[in-house]
């Protein structure tokens, strides 16, 4: 199926089951007018099987050795990553970054295929308001001598996340905007008088 189609059924999808309008408090603790909930996308076998594609998509050129996030926002992603690349005989393996290691086994902060120092990766997350998930990510990863070559996101709340992470020099790559999402109630002035 081609990119451009798979971008627009994954926004209708997004659109009808995972934003929703009204004052909420954010992770990041500010509020908003509106609210995100891509898990409730990413989750789901439709919105696993576009997600994983359109990712795989952003990813496939890169040379990477492999892709992962901060859990829970990056599980669902990873795991249709794996699954899509895998099928297309172009496999990239997988991670989770826990917020803090586990206090038991090899009790390990990063999960999934061993990395070693100096492989690249890429990091996903679900929702990037400031970025924070993300930049705690790459910490992780620069303690372990892991450079990471872009961040993907599968929405960009558009508050700070893209300049935050540019500082790492990190570049935010986003799949939608949040304010392609907005209802009229919530544009800008400026974009309401072009439409």
């Amino acid at each position: 199926m081609e990119p451009a189609l798979l971008k627009k059924q994954l926004f209708a999808l997004m659109k009808e089951k995972a934003y929703h309008e009204g004052e909420i408090k954010l992770a990041s603790g500010k509020m908003s007018h509106y609210y995100i909930d891509a898990r409730a996308v990413t989750l789901s076998a439709q919105g696993a099987y576009l997600v994983g594609h359109i990712v795989f998509d952003m990813i496939r050129e890169l040379e990477v050795h492999a892709a992962g996030g901060p859990t829970l926002g990056a599980d669902p992603i990873v795991g249709a990553l794996a699954l899509v690349s895998f099928q297309s005989d172009l496999p990239i393996n997988t991670f989770l970054i826990r917020k803090n290691p586990k206090s038991h086994g090899r009790m390990l902060q990063v999960e999934g295929p061993t990395l070693k120092a100096g492989d690249e990766v890429v990091l996903l997350d679900d929702v990037a308001t400031t970025g924070g998930s993300l930049i705690d990510a790459i910490e992780v990863l620069k303690k372990m001598d892991i450079p990471v070559r872009k961040a993907i996101v599968i929405v960009d709340r558009e508050e700070g996340a893209q300049e935050n992470l540019a500082k790492l020099g990190c570049e935010l790559v986003s799949v939608f905007k949040a304010s392609e999402f907005f209802s009229e109630k919530y544009r800008p002035v400026k974009d309401q008088k072009r439409s």
